[in-house]
């Protein structure tokens, strides 16, 4: 009988779960909002996955919570560190022929820069969880101000000719700031590159004084924004790679970390 292992990264704002094989490939894999039960919420997106592959969660090898929320997971086995976890996952989710040596993880309460060495383990990391500057939440405080959705704001920022300047990276200044140039008549598609760029600009102030080394693979929600990636590679003046399913990482790392350990 087939053997799989599952990863939860519960995070503050989605739980992400993912199934691989012993094969290491992926099975499944499904995100859900966190809600007022996070172990819950993994909990049905576990059976959900098993239901899909025909095995009942029992029968599970091995599930490793990581995140937010991993000490609240019952469904889980074991915990791993957020940081464990994204460097794990990191070679996995890379392209093709890459060797990823720094992670960027843009999520909705915090972000992390996580340098690897050339084997692949953490050899150095800083992370922002003080402050919504350079997480998803800075993101989507914007886009209200700009009365558009937090999907729409990525593509809209790419079509800015000349991008505004947004000074602050605290999100309440910043929203001030937004407000003001929507009233300036300043148009949205700047507006938006210049949210953009605040953001790289934090994540860049993050990443050089973590040691950032090419390549660079971007994870998290963040990966899902094309005008963040655009930002980044401005910034930091450097390839950005996106992994296939960049809010999986952290939850794919936990489920190959699940499967090495069941062959100790």
């Amino acid at each position: 009988m087939k053997r799989y292992f599952a990863g939860i990264d519960a995070g503050s704002t989605y739980i992400k779960v993912a199934l691989l094989d012993q094969g290491k490939q992926l099975a499944g894999s499904d995100v859900g909002y966190t809600g007022i039960d996070a172990a819950g919420t993994a909990r049905r997106l576990i059976s959900g996955l098993c239901g899909q592959v025909g095995i009942d969660p029992a029968d599970v090898a091995g599930i490793i919570a990581t995140g937010y929320s991993r000490r609240n997971m019952d469904a889980a086995h074991d915990t791993v560190t957020e940081i464990q976890a994204h460097a794990r996952g990191a070679a996995w989710s890379a392209p093709d022929g890459v060797q990823i040596r720094t992670v960027v993880d843009i999520g909705g309460q915090d972000s992390k820069v996580i340098v690897l060495d050339d084997s692949g383990n953490v050899a150095n990391f800083i992370m922002n969880d003080k402050c919504a500057a350079g997480t998803g939440r800075f993101l989507e405080s914007l886009a209200r101000a700009l009365e558009i959705s937090i999907e729409e704001l990525g593509p809209v920022s790419l079509e800015s000719s000349q991008p505004a300047t947004i000074n602050s990276t605290c999100v309440v200044f910043a929203e001030s700031e937004v407000i003001s140039l929507v009233a300036r008549n300043k148009r949205r598609e700047d507006i938006a590159a210049g949210i953009h760029a605040s953001l790289a600009a934090r994540i860049g102030g993050m990443s050089r004084h973590a040691g950032i080394t090419p390549e660079i693979l971007l994870t998290g929600g963040g990966g899902l924004n094309c005008g963040i990636a655009r930002a980044l590679e401005d910034e930091m003046q450097a390839d950005i790679h996106l992994p296939r399913y960049p809010q999986l990482n952290g939850a794919i790392g936990a489920a190959l970390i699940a499967l090495e350990r069941d062959g100790d």
